[in-house]
């Protein structure tokens, strides 16, 4: 008596099958939830480094991705000239420009 009893509880606690729409709305979730954590922000700093890259002109401070700091010398044919030293004058792409220095003058409070 007491087995069928628990016989029968185990039958009404079986696990039931899930829903495939539910499966799929989660998934959905998942990958929307992705999207805004880490694509949208990867693409807006992509975006914004585009048009610092666009806005790049002669006599500009920058720092190269290999960590070198110049100067832009001259701009043509999607090629800047960037000096690094007094006589070093380097070719490159514009787009190894990581980002562009501003500088800002300190005043002094005495």
């Amino acid at each position: 008596m007491v087995s069928s009893q628990l016989l029968t509880l185990a039958a009404a606690q079986a696990p039931q099958q899930s829903n495939p729409m539910f499966m799929l709305g989660f998934f959905a979730l998942m990958f929307g939830g992705m999207y805004f954590l880490m694509i949208a922000p990867q693409r807006k700093k992509q975006k914004e480094h585009e048009e610092m890259v666009k806005g790049l002109k002669a006599g500009d401070e920058v720092l190269t991705s290999s960590g070198i700091y110049g100067k832009i010398n001259s701009v043509k044919d999607g090629r800047i000239v960037v000096t690094i030293g007094e006589s070093t004058k380097v070719e490159m792409s514009p787009a190894f420009v990581q980002q562009k220095i501003v500088r800002t003058e300190k005043k002094d409070k005495a």
